[in-house]
């Protein structure tokens, strides 16, 4: 029996180039549905000719394409945004999910497990709250503080997990979900003494783009791409780590620097994601376990389908969340639990017997 799982895994990990190509397009045929789904009529053209003017200016297309400038300035100045930050939030977001699976060798592991949810949240609650309107590099007070908030989180669990310059896996995990439950708290009270606030604070607990601009492209861009493409490099420690630690030690690798280094890449990325885009679940704890059930635990292959997938994911997620309910445009992270689970349930159920973490 185990001989044929193997086979069947090994099978089908040869497969790894065809599934990247197909998520490969998903992605860019989610941004492109992302970017002509609206209100204002546009086609597909007006995005294409809007593309050129703007990303290819020294070609000097100006002279020969003409685009109604309603649907220019939609089109350039808020739907690729907004299609661009749900491509890097949902990349982001499964990368890191996949990062602390493997860390905390857990599989409910996700990018939330260390209280950067809870900090973001706090930070953005402060925000709302006092009514702060101070913008840092274009981005809003809200997203500012947000990542203040899970900036100082992050530090703080890890201050409190480590011992001796060491840290220990179960020490973090834990000082997570007390630290988690501790701003919780201290965010429910402030809701609780909140007036108007209180349905901002509420829709941006739930996450969404609907505010996203190029100030937040440009800033969050650099950080995440950065930092998943260190990742992808590291991508084969990630296996070793899944052994114990004596083997892992055997085998060439410092493992309480790795570990760090993993955390530190998967925590600030999931910071600026959640502090651009608020919190948004599901992606980052399910999207891995859908990649390793198709391709196998073999993170040099799990790692880069599990980037495209959460980002093809989230970004339809985006777009039905904004036509499910005209006028009114529902919370991001909802449409995610709703399509994202099911789906993940059929999967897990006709590949039960194959299923490795």
């Amino acid at each position: 029996m185990e001989a044929n799982i193997s086979e069947l895994l090994r099978r089908r990990a040869k497969l790894w180039k065809y599934y990247i190509i197909f998520l490969s397009f998903l992605m860019v045929l989610a941004f492109t549905i992302s970017v002509r789904i609206g209100p204002l009529q546009t086609s597909y053209m007006d995005i294409f000719q809007v593309l050129l003017k703007k990303v290819f200016l020294w070609l000097n297309w100006n002279a020969m394409l003409e685009v109604e400038k309603t649907k220019e300035f939609v089109i350039w100045n808020f739907r690729f945004p907004r299609a661009s930050m749900s491509i890097l939030v949902g990349a982001a977001l499964a990368a890191s999910g996949c990062v602390f699976q493997a860390v905390f060798k857990n599989p409910l592991a996700d990018p939330y497990v260390i209280g950067v949810s809870s900090g973001a949240a706090l930070g953005a609650a402060v925000a709302i709250i006092l009514g702060l309107h101070i913008a840092f590099l274009g981005v809003s007070s809200i997203a500012f503080t947000a990542f203040i908030g899970a900036l100082v989180t992050i530090l703080a669990v890890y201050r409190l997990a480590s011992a001796e310059g060491r840290i220990s896996v179960t020490s973090l995990l834990l000082a997570g979900v007390i630290v988690s439950i501790f701003l919780s708290a201290v965010l429910s009270i402030l809701m609780v003494f909140s007036g108007w606030e209180l349905h901002v604070l509420i829709f941006w607990l739930m996450g969404g783009f609907s505010h996203i601009r190029w100030p937040y492209v440009t800033t969050a861009s650099p950080i995440i791409i950065s930092c998943l493409i260190c990742i992808l490099l590291l991508a084969r420690n990630l296996n070793l780590l899944l052994l114990s630690e004596e083997e892992a030690q055997h085998l060439g690798i410092d493992v309480f620097k790795t570990i760090k280094i993993f955390i530190v890449f998967g925590s600030f990325i999931t910071a600026v994601a959640v502090s651009c885009s608020g919190c948004i679940g599901f992606v980052g704890l399910v999207v891995p376990h859908m990649m390793r059930i198709l391709l196998g635990p073999d993170h040099r292959i799990l790692l880069p389908s599990s980037i495209l997938a959460g980002a093809s994911l989230l970004t339809f997620c985006d777009i039905v969340a904004r036509i499910a309910c005209p006028p009114i445009e529902l919370p991001v992270g909802v449409i995610t639990a709703l399509i994202g689970a099911p789906f993940f349930l059929y999967l897990l159920y006709r590949k039960r017997e194959v299923y490795t973490f």
